[in-house]
Order: structure tokens, then sequence, then C-alpha cells
């Protein structure tokens, strides 16, 4: 026990290297909202003392960091991040291999930690790396759930919610999963005996999740909400993609949508529309803003009807570019942070100034070249081993397979089609494809050295 409890801190204290590194947590602008809105929530929710904004973000992440960092230090964060982590790919390395675990887990985190994104996500102040452990979670509940014990299984189930309440798009993919189980289930009647409760809960933290944001919202903005007071990000998308301008320039004279009065200034990016200086977003008032939120459902509609073709392929571009969007240069450096440090930690703004990130001195083309190889090599190595996975068919490896490939694709259809193209986003969840792919070549080494054991075969059961 004290052995595996070491190896899960050794793998911790792997994943922070790039905090270590820059001598300080890494931030994205949208980490400083995360930080400041849980101050404003918990004054709400504990001391009923209410804001008239509390941000579009997750309140329930704000919430939850608030209690380790407190306005004093990052730093409990990026532990946080870093234990929880562990912890999970620990379980998960533990039950495709159970013997030598420790050897293969700490080999296996010291590879991801250095050629793949995920030591950058376990860094940043930000709930990005908590979707890919809740879609980890979702395997272990359902294809190892005999490996785990019961405090397993709780942790995991509290680590899956909170990791589901921290961004729209974890709770969009966790209910996707869910569909996909359920659909494996049907087909793979055998293979999936026994699975169904697993997936019963899985669904049962979809909805707790989705429970939890509609309650806080509804408490602090009187109307439930999912997002919270979010913009038009859909509206904005359908009209950056082209569709939904051409839409407004042809319908706008026989509609009486609130949009039509800027169709001559609209912008050929989401990002302009929403949060430039200049952009519509911050250019109108709170009227003309619930009057586009309210038009937003029925003008996404009524444009994918008129261009259902159109809107089809550009969203297939989209979310091409966006699987291929796996760098790391969205972590420089960034002029809001900075502007903001003061409100966010006081006193700590010195410290983020002597950090590498500040100054840009992160060494993030290299990192994102290395990271673009490593996944490049895992993708050849998954498909080099899918005739022995269909052959074998290791059960576990199988359902981590499914997994891992089918929300990888799934995150970039949901980010690239429905928001935008950024690296950050197909980066906090692409590490897990050279995980996927250590774990088959450590299995298939595993599995090699029993057989050359005298009298072992018949202990090569389905690992």
């Amino acid at each position: 026990m004290i052995l595996r409890i070491l190896a899960v801190l050794i793998g911790a204290l792997f994943m922070i290297w790039p905090a270590l590194y820059d001598r300080y947590p890494l931030f994205y602008p949208d980490s400083v909202t995360y930080v400041q809105d849980g101050a404003l929530a918990a004054r709400a929710v504990f001391l009923h003392k209410f804001a008239g904004y509390y941000g579009m973000r997750s309140l329930i992440y704000s919430l939850g960091i608030l209690s380790f960092h407190w306005g004093i230090s990052p730093w409990p964060i990026v532990a946080l991040q870093a234990l929880l982590t562990a912890y999970v790919l620990w379980l998960v390395v533990r039950s495709i291999l159970p013997d030598r675990t420790v050897t293969w887990y700490l080999i296996l985190i010291a590879l991801l930690s250095l050629v793949s994104s995920l030591s950058w996500f376990v860094s940043l102040v930000m709930p990005d790396i908590l979707g890919a452990l809740l879609y980890l979670c979702a395997y272990l509940l359902v294809f190892a759930r005999e490996r785990l014990s019961r405090i397993d299984c709780v942790a995991l189930g509290v680590i899956a919610w909170w990791s589901a309440t921290s961004h729209a798009t974890h709770l969009i993919l966790l209910a996707g999963l869910c569909v996909l189980l359920v659909l494996l289930r049907v087909l793979w009647r055998q293979e999936m005996r026994g699975r169904r409760r697993g997936i019963l809960e899985l669904a049962g933290i979809a909805l707790l999740a989705a429970g939890a944001q509609l309650a806080l919202n509804f408490y602090l903005y009187g109307q439930p909400s999912l997002n919270g007071d979010r913009p038009p990000f859909l509206m904005a998308r359908l009209i950056a993609d082209g569709p939904g301008r051409w839409y407004l320039e042809q319908h706008c004279p026989q509609t009486n949508l609130v949009i039509c009065d800027f169709v001559h200034d609209l912008p050929d990016d989401s990002d302009a529309f929403i949060w430039a200086e200049d952009g519509i977003w911050q250019n109108v008032d709170d009227d003309v803003r619930k009057r586009m939120l309210q038009e937003e459902l029925p003008f996404v509609l009524a444009t994918l009807r008129a261009y259902p073709r159109a809107q089809l392929l550009i969203s297939a571009r989209n979310s091409r570019d966006q699987l291929r969007a796996i760098g790391l240069y969205d972590l420089d450096a960034s002029d809001y942070v900075l502007s903001e440090f003061d409100k966010t930690f006081p006193g700590g703004k010195h410290r983020y100034l002597d950090g590498r990130q500040a100054k840009n001195l992160m060494p993030l083309d290299f990192f994102s070249s290395l990271q673009k190889w490593a996944v490049l090599a895992s993708l050849a190595v998954i498909a080099a081993f899918m005739v022995v996975l269909w052959r074998q068919k290791p059960f576990r490896l199988l359902g981590l397979g499914v997994v891992i490939v089918s929300v990888v694709a799934a995150n970039a259809f949901v980010t690239g089609a429905l928001s935008t193209v950024e690296d950050r986003y197909e980066s906090r969840v692409i590490w897990l494809l050279p995980l996927l792919a250590g774990l088959l070549v450590m299995h298939w080494f595993d599995r090699r050295a029993k057989e050359r054991r005298p009298g072992s075969k018949a202990q090569l059961e389905e690992t």
C-alpha cells in the first residue's frame, strides 16, 4: 500500500514539471474568471450576498478550487489536479496491467508527461484536464469495475461528477458516451453482460451534474441554465461559418430579429463577434443581449433548414481542422491575465511575472511539435495492434479504446463545429491517444513475458 501511494505521489510530481519549470502555475485568460467567480458564488451561496453577474463559466469548478486557493496561491489547484490525475491513471494502469503495476505506471507517466500535453494541462489553472479524467472514470466504472474497491468507486463517482460540472463540453460528451455505451450493450450483449450498473451510474452522474448546474444558476440568476449568463455562441458560429450570414442577408427584410440591426457589420470570426472590444456583443445593452439569446435558437434552426448541406460540410471541415489542432500555442503570455492578476491573487503578481510564461519563454513550439509526432506514432501503434485486439479481444483494453477514440473524435466535433477551432480544445484530450498506445505496447510485453514463463500459459486469462 505504501509503495502504491508513493508511486501516485511520484506520478503527480512528474505531471507538474511545466509549472515547476515556469516557477509558477500556468494561466490562460479564462483562468482569471474561474478563480474570481468562485468568491462571488461563495458569498451568494453561503452568505446570501448576491452580485449582479457571476460569469458564464462553471461556478461549481470555481467553488471547488476556491476551497484550495482562497485567493492566496494557485499552487494548491495544480496539486489537486495532479493528485486526481495521478490517482485515476493509477487505476487505469492497474486495470490493464495488474502485475508490476508500479513499474509500468511510472514508465507510462514519465513518457506521457514528457511527450504529450498531459503535464501542461495538469499545470494549467483551468478545468481542461478534468474532461479526460471524466472519460477515464467512465471507462473504469463500466469496463473495469471488478478491479475497483468500494472506496475507488465512490471516489471515481465524485471525480466524475465534479468533472462533468466543470465545463459544458464535458457534460455534452458524457451524455454522448452514455448513449454509445447503451448501443454497445445492445450490440455486444455477451461481452457487455454485467455492465448495466456502470452505465446506469454514468447516466446518474450526468443527470446529477446537469441538475446541480441548473439548480445553482437558478439560485443565482432566478432561471435555470447550464451555462449561466452566456453569449450566443451558436449564433456567432453560424454567422462566422457563412450560412448564418446568408440567411440574414436573405431574410432580414421579412424577420424581426435584433441581429438584423447589425447585418452590414457582421464579423467573419465568432470570437470577434463575442469578445472583441469593437464587436457586436460587447457593444450592446442588456436588453439587446436578452433578445439575441431569446432569438438564438429560432435563428439557428431557421439557418439549418435553409442551408443544411452547406452547414454540414462547413461543420465537418471545422471538426477536421480541430482534430488536427493539437499544439500548445494557446498557453503563451496574456495581457489580460497580467492586468487582472492583482484582483485574482493579490500580492502574487511579481511571482507570476518572474515565471517564464509571462515572458513568453516557455518551449511551446518544441513540445507542440513533440506532441504531434507522439500522436502520429500512437496512431500507428493503435492501428498495428487492431488485428491483435480483434483476435484476442482483451475486454478492458477494447473498452478503453472505444472510450478514448470516441471522445477524441467527439470532442473535435463539439468544439470545432459548435464553438471555434483552437489548439487548446483538442490538446486537452489528445494525450489519451499516447496513453492508449502505451498501454497496448505494455500489455503486449507483459503477455509475452508471461508466455515465456514455464507453466504459465494457463494464467493468461484476459487482462
